[in-house]
């Protein structure tokens, strides 16, 4: 039998069963949209330089590989924020590296090579163009015209010193044909790396594997050059973690994701739930990697955002590991008086919160028992007399909501 929990041997893993086929075949890198695609959201704020230097330094502690810099054709405001990052970067000898989204346009991609030459970092340009049959047809492109965009924006950035990444929008919903055409003429002209972007979050895990593997045998396969293919996605069906899962499996060396997922429509893939998931699925490097300051990016990011976290949302949100029902709060309590710290943030959560740095939480409300008041009591180091206890467990079952701590509080005293 197959066994992982270290306490007791005490959970069987059916996940671990899968074949190595489902596994992805290389160590995956992670690169970070926050700062840029995530800001296309309309409901978000853009951050101050210094907010975005204060997620620059979670990104980093967090082992990301790679971050989307911003768009800095888009004015001089960009420019400046650009320059800001890439002069951290610099200063702080950090390991993450970057790249400035642009148009496949020379006005766009132009900015980039100058912010590199002024502060020194070497930054790579993602030049995008929108690839697929309703694309061209709603803009009124013709084949020609791509390809011919495709070779001069590549030639451009490669004559002033630029790496490429050369991005299909809806690649997802484009045609073979133009994606074997485009991205083989990108690499012809120098580009390095293929992005695969499901734009407007149309695929399924099944379509994001057989793109990835189309692109991979159709067009790196016989460049003959070492190519890095990465995937790009957006969540409007739910499926962004799922699709990026199977678009590594497929063999794409790098995810692209924001914090919270947040982006265009309904955002981008998760951040923060790849980095969980990569961790729990012991998925190289992450394995091993330290998360504990992944709550602190979060956080940060919503604050400069104006982007709440939900309640509910997987590990960061207020309710990823707190309870207030009295079956499994009592299976918790148990395990905490067992002095088995790692039995309890798994015997009712299927993420061991002390891999990030937090704790379970239990709570006293309407579907509570007396085994939450009494564990909430000691916790604090209160007394838990008969009289406190009933006053509080009475409150909570007529209550319509968990109690607050004031609640609580004016219990307890109202009970002394």
């Amino acid at each position: 039998m197959n066994f992982t929990l270290k306490t007791g041997d005490l959970i069987y893993d059916w996940n671990a069963l899968y074949p190595k086929s489902l596994h992805p075949p290389k160590p995956v890198r992670l690169t970070d949209e926050t700062l840029r695609d995530g800001l296309q959201s309309p409901s978000v704020r853009d951050p101050s330089i210094e907010q975005k230097i204060e997620i620059l330094h979670f990104m980093e502690s967090l082992g990301i590989n790679t971050l989307d810099l911003g768009l800095p054709g888009a004015g001089s405001r960009a420019v400046e924020h650009v320059t800001a990052l890439a002069r951290e970067i610099v200063a702080q000898k950090m390991k993450i590296t970057a790249y400035c989204a642009a148009r496949t346009v020379e006005s766009d991609i132009r900015p980039i090579a100058e912010i590199m030459q002024k502060t020194g970092l070497s930054i790579a340009v993602a030049a995008f163009l929108g690839s697929s049959p309703i694309r061209r047809y709603a803009e009124g492109w013709n084949s020609d015209f791509l390809l011919e965009t495709t070779e001069k924006a590549v030639r451009y950035a490669v004559s002033l010193g630029l790496g490429v990444m050369y991005v299909t929008e809806d690649t997802t919903r484009c045609d073979p044909e133009t994606v074997k055409q485009l991205n083989s003429a990108a690499i012809s002209n120098g580009a390095r790396t293929l992005v695969i972007c499901d734009t407007v979050g149309h695929a399924t895990p099944l379509g994001a594997a057989a793109l990835v593997k189309f692109v991979l045998e159709e067009v790196v396969k016989p460049s003959g050059e070492k190519i890095q293919v990465e995937w790009h996605g957006h969540c409007d069906r739910g499926l962004a973690i799922a699709n990026s899962m199977a678009a590594l499996i497929a063999g794409a060396d790098c995810v692209h994701a924001t914090a919270l997922g947040i982006g265009e429509r309904v955002g981008n893939t998760q951040m923060d739930q790849m980095l969980v998931n990569l961790k729990l699925m012991g998925i190289a490097p992450w394995d091993g990697q330290n998360l504990t300051h992944l709550k602190q990016y979060c956080e940060a990011v919503s604050a400069a955002t104006g982007v709440p976290i939900p309640a509910n949302y997987p590990v960061v949100g207020e309710d990823a590991f707190r309870t207030a029902t009295g079956v499994h709060a009592a299976a918790v309590i148990k395990a905490y008086k067992k002095k088995d710290i790692e039995l309890a943030n798994a015997v009712y959560s299927g993420v061991p919160s002390h891999y990030f740095g937090l704790e379970q939480v239990i709570d006293i409300g309407p579907m509570s028992g007396k085994s939450n008041v009494l564990f909430w009591l000691e916790h604090r180091g209160l007394a838990a007399s008969d009289a406190v206890v009933e006053r509080i467990y009475k409150c909570a079952k007529s209550s319509d909501h968990t109690l607050s701590e004031a609640e609580i509080m004016e219990c307890v005293h109202g009970a002394s």
